[in-house]
């Protein structure tokens, strides 16, 4: 078995690192040529799809619109031995609906406002909408995943 293979994450593995993580690093394609990454908070469908949101008028929307080829990257650790990440090859899709908007930004904060504290997350809600109506979603459908976990190494390298 190779090295590759050893600390490859499994389909779940992957998912359960992807739904833990807080931040994603989107790499869109500027107009030079040059990547363009900026750290995104993001949630995951439940087929798999990542979901981001983003101001209508940034330059991740104007390159997308260009070229819909991205990476996204999400990664821990700080010690070899920890390093964990994936690494999601896909073409974006860009969004322009308010519900959606509305509901990738809750579903990316997470648990930020307790599920039964209606109260709050009617308030939550509402500074969302105030600013949802200048935002579109992406949407990314994975078409290549690349994974490692080097915690699967047991300290051997």
């Amino acid at each position: 078995m190779s090295r590759r293979d050893q600390i490859r994450m499994s389909d779940e593995e992957a998912r359960q690192f992807l739904r833990a993580s807080k931040t994603i690093i989107l790499n869109s394609i500027g107009s030079g040529g040059y990547p363009h990454p900026m750290p995104m908070w993001f949630s995951v469908d439940a087929d798999g799809a990542i979901r981001m949101t983003t101001f209508r008028k940034s330059q991740k929307v104007k390159n997308i619109q260009r070229d819909p080829r991205v990476s996204l990257l999400a990664e821990s650790g700080v010690e070899y031995a920890q390093l964990k990440g994936v690494v999601i090859y896909g073409r974006a899709e860009i969004v322009d609906d308010l519900e959606a908007v509305v509901a990738t930004l809750l579903a990316a904060m997470g648990g930020a406002v307790a599920p039964d504290d209606s109260e709050a997350r009617r308030a939550q809600e509402e500074g969302i909408r105030r600013t949802a109506g200048k935002r579109v979603c992406i949407r990314v459908a994975p078409q290549r995943i690349v994974s490692w976990d080097h915690t699967k190494l047991g300290g051997v390298y």
